[in-house]
């Protein structure tokens, strides 16, 4: 019998990462979401270029991603953090519950819900100090940034 998925809807649990800002950047990164149109985005808003309502470039982004999603969300993050540069990031890893609906094409058969449970990563990048103490906490890279290696010549415009 051939069925086709009607809908589909995920918890909305909140961010592992406790203590964020209402206000911060959340880059949602699905499985079909175009990398260099995330990263045009964020870039744009981390190097001030977007400014906030005050006037200042934003100092906090979150990256979530689930399912097939979460490679493309790690990608994101290591390509945001070489163009930006001295940013901290604490990474979680957990679970997330999504709902399926399934209907059949033919009148009258029996529809499926299914309700599955798939892997989820949220990362925080910041300008600012966190807390080092924090599980999934890693430092500033000590890798030269993309504007400093076109600087030295290393990487071509």
């Amino acid at each position: 019998m051939e069925m086709q998925r009607v809908s589909r809807t995920e918890d909305s649990s909140p961010y592992p990462i406790p203590g964020l800002a209402a206000d911060i950047l959340h880059m949602r990164v699905k499985e079909g979401s175009k990398i260099r149109n995330l990263l045009r985005f964020a870039t744009a808003r981390m190097q001030g270029e977007g400014r906030d309502s005050d006037g200042s470039s934003l100092r906090q982004v979150v990256f979530t991603g689930s399912g097939r999603g979460v490679t493309k969300t790690i990608t994101c993050v290591e390509i945001l953090k070489r163009k930006v540069g001295e940013l901290h990031q604490v990474s979680k890893l957990y679970y997330k519950t999504v709902n399926e609906v399934w209907e059949s094409p033919q009148q009258g058969a029996e529809g499926i819900t299914m309700q599955r449970t798939v892997p989820a990563i949220c990362i925080l990048l910041s300008k600012d100090p966190l807390d080092p103490q924090e599980p999934g906490y890693q430092p500033p890279q000590t890798v030269p940034t993309e504007d400093a290696e076109r600087r030295r010549g290393l990487i071509s415009q």
